[in-house]
């Protein structure tokens, strides 16, 4: 498949491009300046048009969760009206759309994992931007697949698990909030699942693999033991390790609020489309594991 990837430096569209050479796609990663989505729609559909997708993947967004607090027009124009015209674009080309949201549609105040239909009550500007691309997203093109994730993290880019190691890197012990809790997902994995997706959708026209999944790891942890996690596999690997202290949220403010709740149930995922990810121990091993390797060789490299 040739799949047009919206973005170029997101963890999800380098995941992608690795997988997608494993498996044999094409990935095409389409970003500014060709693609700018708090842009001129009119270009984006253009950008989108030109690069010849048999499946567009809508990864690239605006994701400074407390940033948005202060910045609500610019993050509404990416992740609302940016989506709706990449959405257009597939629609008008009659191609497949994935579509890739968050956890951050829902409040955090439910007990159990989040169902697609449980209702939607977003805390913060970043939350409303994104329920906001889905529902525009879902008015422009039926031929779509809105994947929700949670608490991303890869090789690539700025993430928890790289920051968790650059700090134990200097300190022997790291504050890290143990009252919210959510699924820890490798980007890699949600490439898997991505690919998995767009060939479905390619492939078949069953009305019941299109609308909204949730696609994130198996299991669940606190930030607090997910950074626990990370120095096991790390000190095993020959990495940076530390202490972790289990704070509350109250202990670390931040301008936006998080949802104390991100689990998500990917039921819904298994069965309309075949596609689990792994349990998130597995998956975190790996990544740190892969990540200490890279830095020692940097090391060896620089001696």
């Amino acid at each position: 498949m040739r799949i047009v990837v919206t973005g170029r430096e997101g963890q999800l569209v380098r995941s992608l491009l690795e997988k997608g050479r494993q498996g044999g796609h094409e990935i095409v990663p389409v970003g500014r300046p060709e693609l700018d989505l708090a842009g001129d729609p009119d270009s984006i559909i253009a950008a989108i048009r030109s690069a010849r997708p048999e499946v567009v993947v809508s990864a690239a967004a605006y994701t400074q969760v407390d940033k948005a607090e202060s910045e609500r027009d610019l993050a509404f124009a990416i992740n609302v009206r940016g989506a709706a015209a990449v959405a257009r674009a597939a629609r008008w080309l009659s191609v497949p759309l994935i579509h890739i949201s968050t956890d951050y549609v829902f409040d955090g105040s439910k007990a159990s994992p989040y169902a697609e239909d449980d209702a939607k009550h977003p805390t913060g500007i970043y939350g409303e931007s994104k329920l906001g691309g889905e529902e525009a997203v879902l008015a422009e093109h039926e031929n779509s697949a809105i994947l929700r994730t949670a608490w991303v993290y890869s090789p690539f880019g700025a993430n928890f698990v790289k920051t968790m190691l650059r700090i134990a890197a200097d300190r022997d012990d790291v504050r890290v909030v143990a009252d919210q809790r959510g699924n820890p997902t490798s980007a890699l994995d949600i490439a898997d699942g991505v690919l998995a997706v767009a060939g479905n959708l390619a492939t078949s026209d069953d009305p019941g693999r299109r609308g909204t999944f949730h696609m994130a790891a198996a299991g669940e942890a606190s930030w607090a033991e997910f950074a626990e996690a990370i120095f096991v596999a790390s000190a095993a690997a020959g990495g940076p390790s530390a202490t972790v202290t289990h704070i509350s949220t109250a202990d670390y403010p931040t301008p936006a609020k998080r949802p104390a709740n991100s689990r998500l149930d990917c039921t819904k995922l298994a069965r309309a489309h075949g596609a689990r990810l792994p349990q998130w121990r597995e998956s975190v091993e790996e990544v740190v594991t892969r990540l200490v390797s890279h830095a020692h060789s940097k090391q060896e490299l620089n001696n």
